[in-house]
């Protein structure tokens, strides 16, 4: 077993893993950038060290500043959590190539294969795992998209070959359409992926989203530990998960666990990981999915899921120490026929976002009240306590509730309850969102697909939610002025100490973590504030989440009207388009393509 295992991420799934390695005796070491000095991963650590300031790029995207803190604090091992680092390949392959680091996840040949769509599609192809059914070359006449409807009927999807997210995609409903969306979808690709090549797909009108947890070792033993439901989906970002799936028949439930199965033990995966299905929805069913049910691979995630809790909750199965133990070369020392499912849980994804405003991610805050529930059947992931200030830098779920039952019925209602419970005040969350959600009738009877919450449900119930149990988002921390005892942080070569302090009489001394509400607008992205940076006059339309830049769209002198779009990012494998909320000039773009920004950078100004 390791010795001490650094985590390259932060907040709650840095404290789950570094949980995990403390009921296993593995030391454990946090890294942090500027932004998250007070941060509750960096708090719970045995030791920390600072990897550069609050840009992802230029801190925990930095792979030779994570390298380097782990060989500082002598780890033997990198844990990298999901999101930043999780599946990048080649920062994988670097820790494998490191004297005395083992990277805990999949190989990086094997990411780079499972990771990449056309290899992924032949390797489960091969391995008789169902496939989306479309074609493998390149289409460039429309008489070829004329004969792939005869063969597979209509819609089809016509796909940019690098494209994702809905982004170079056009759906094709009748052969009348085929030669305009056929250019159109090349057009695009060349526009936003500098690729005009295509393919075609059979489209899903209204699928479900199900994906099956499995972990592997190195000596064969490849197991699934069941299915988690993510239908409920906005912009194709999950919202709510759940264990088991209430819309599946055991028999095909069996199928999609043994399709996952196959597929892994086919790219010789080690590890943990998620196979993700879509599944044919029936609208007019009256019972549960049949074996007759039409499901096709999607893709592997190969990390661990921010949903990896729902099926530890049903399987009682501790994934984060599995894998762990698995990079160690230990065994699975349980079988197949030993995996067993008890009872049903729910995940809801805590984010600081306001649902009643398209769920825009809230600017800043501090914590004024966080109380959050307990009892029989409730866990809660998370890194914050009250008082904490709101770090916006980054990805905006700051916790997760997850909520288990004898069965689904119950685990709605002990999630209500939860949810009741949960006291967050200073800062938005969807937590009403949630509430909504378990009264819905349409989601309570599980019939809702990946598209419920974007083409069906009214943002007037949203909204009215928001009113109802929305409570204090703002206001002022209550703290008093004079403080009497402090603990303070101080770094000696790039390490963190904590440091007491008593000070009778003495005014509070600001830690370099707090914010200054008076700082005024956002830094630009790319860069250190500079005024004269910022040269264009007008209003600023600025990042509402930390990503990458995919594409920009305009030049500056542009006229552009309200709607128009002005910058495709990217965020969590989510492409958003960037809209001017008005018409204008665009008189300064501060971002190029392939630029990594925070939330809050100025992108472009319009005037």
């Amino acid at each position: 077993m390791f010795r001490k295992v650094l985590v390259a991420n932060r907040g709650e799934i840095a404290v789950r893993v570094m949980r995990a390695c403390e009921e296993l005796n593995v030391g454990t070491v946090a890294i942090y950038s500027e932004a998250d000095k007070n941060a509750g991963h960096v708090r719970y650590a045995d030791e920390a060290y600072n990897v550069g300031p609050a840009r992802a790029a230029d801190s925990y995207l930095d792979h030779k500043a994570v390298i380097d803190a782990a060989r500082k604090a002598d780890a033997d091992a990198i844990h990298p959590g999901y999101g930043f680092l999780a599946e990048n390949a080649e920062f994988a392959s670097k820790v494998e190539a490191t004297d005395g680091l083992t990277w805990i996840g999949p190989s990086s040949d094997a990411m780079e294969a499972l990771g990449e769509k056309t290899k992924a599609r032949t390797i489960m192809n091969d391995a008789d795992v169902p496939i989306v059914p479309g074609t493998t070359d390149p289409v460039t006449e429309p008489e070829e998209v004329v004969a792939f409807g005869e063969e597979y009927g209509y819609p089809i999807a016509i796909k940019a070959e690098g494209g994702g997210g809905g982004r170079g995609m056009k759906v094709v409903r009748s052969e009348d359409e085929i030669e305009d969306q056929l250019e159109s979808a090349k057009r695009e690709g060349e526009a936003y992926f500098d690729n005009d090549s295509v393919y075609l797909e059979r489209y899903l009108e209204q699928p479900r989203h199900i994906e099956v947890q499995i972990v592997a070792d190195e000596h064969g033993n490849v197991r699934h530990l069941g299915e988690r439901d993510c239908s409920l989906q906005r912009r194709h970002q999950k919202v709510i998960e759940e264990g088991p799936s209430a819309a599946l028949s055991d028999d095909l439930r069996e199928a999609i666990g043994e399709a996952a199965r196959r597929g892994v033990a086919a790219a010789d995966y080690t590890n943990a990981g998620t196979v993700e299905f879509l599944v044919e929805e029936n609208p007019d069913r009256t019972d549960v999915l049949g074996p007759e049910t039409n499901f096709y691979f999607l893709e592997v995630n190969t990390r661990i899921q921010v949903e990896h809790t729902v099926t530890e909750e049903i399987t009682g199965i501790d994934i984060v120490k599995r894998q762990i133990e698995i990079a160690a070369g230990e065994e699975i020392d349980f079988a197949q026929d030993d995996v067993e499912f008890d009872g049903h849980a729910i995940e809801f994804r805590i984010n600081a976002e306001n649902a009643a405003r398209d769920f825009a991610p809230a600017t800043g805050g501090t914590l004024e009240t966080y109380d959050p529930p307990g009892g029989i059947g409730v866990r809660v992931d998370d890194a914050l306590r009250q008082g904490d200030e709101l770090v916006t830098d980054y990805d905006s779920m700051i916790a997760k509730l997850i909520v288990w039952g004898q069965d689904r019925d119950e685990c709605i209602e002990r999630s209500l309850r939860a949810l009741r419970e949960y006291e967050i005040e200073g800062i938005p969350t969807i937590v009403p969102f949630h509430r909504l959600m378990l009264t819905d009738e349409t989601f309570v009877s599980s019939t809702h697909t990946t598209k419920y919450l974007d083409d069906e449900l009214a943002d007037e119930r949203i909204e009215e939610a928001q009113a109802q149990w929305g409570g204090d988002v703002g206001g002022d921390s209550g703290e008093d002025d004079e403080v009497v005892e402090r603990e303070f942080t101080v770094e000696v070569n790039g390490k963190r100490f904590e440091v007491e302090l008593e000070e009778h009489g003495a005014p509070a001394i600001p830690t370099g973590g707090e914010s200054n509400p008076s700082a005024g607008p956002p830094e630009p992205a790319g860069g250190e504030s500079d005024e004269s940076d910022l040269a264009g006059e007008g209003e600023t339309v600025d990042a509402e989440m930390q990503g990458t830049i995919l594409d920009v769209a305009v030049a500056e002198g542009d006229e552009v009207a309200a709607g128009d779009v002005l910058v495709v990012l990217e965020a969590m494998k989510m492409e958003n388009d960037i809209v001017a909320s008005r018409g204008g000039t665009v008189t300064q773009i501060a971002i190029a393509e392939g630029d990594s920004v925070d939330m809050g950078d100025t992108l472009v100004v319009l005037e």
